[in-house]
């Protein structure tokens, strides 16, 4: 059974990943997340996940990588990181009574086999109204300045919602693990086997 290596540093997506309880290592890999010139969220996503997946397989030769990265999308727009409170702030009045769509990507190496998948999952949410002081308020107590979307679903940005809409709830941390569940067993590891 090959072992398990999550390509990311993030703590969200190891934390949901241990939710499987399978034995997994994790490597931050060093990518550039930029977007190419009128690249779409899907093929973005599709790309940035398999890549972080394949940054680490020379060190990995016999073992399968979760690649995982995620957009926000409003209006047709791609959503980076804030990166500060203004920033943060002003998304949060544009989102305000509007619906913010997430995909995240999601990819598995399979290193020892030269195979891999790729897909990507869409989750929604909408917010309710939010008054300036809220907002004002939301961004200085969780500083959700390196979140897509300008907000922490972990943490107080459940506060800001009317209601969340998709298949799986992992999608908006950044980890589908419906999806990653189905992966996993079409490449011999089991989350539920007799062997995890």
């Amino acid at each position: 059974m090959p072992s398990l290596i999550l390509a990311s540093g993030s703590p969200w997506r190891r934390q949901l990943l241990d939710r499987l309880a399978i034995p997994f290592s994790w490597e931050s890999p060093d990518i550039d997340e930029t977007p190419r010139q009128g690249e779409a969220p899907e093929p973005l996503v599709h790309r940035l996940a398999l890549t972080k997946a394949e940054r680490l397989a020379e060190r990995y030769p016999s073992h399968l990588i979760i690649g995982s990265d995620q957009v926000a999308l409003f209006d047709g727009e791609i959503l980076g990181k804030p990166g500060d409170e203004a920033t943060a702030r002003a998304n949060l009045a544009r989102f305000s009574g509007h619906r913010v769509r997430f995909m995240t990507g999601l990819a598995l190496l399979d290193t020892g086999r030269g195979r891999h998948r790729v897909c990507h999952e869409t989750y929604d949410v909408v917010f309710r109204q939010l008054s300036e002081t809220e907002i004002t308020r939301y961004v200085e107590r969780e500083k959700p300045l390196d979140s897509a979307g300008s907000f922490r679903i972990e943490g107080l940005g459940i506060t800001l919602f009317e209601k969340l809409e998709g298949d799986d709830p992992n999608t908006l941390i950044g980890l589908p693990l419906i999806r990653l569940c189905k992966m996993l067993r079409e490449a011999g590891l089991d989350p539920l086997g007799p062997d995890t």
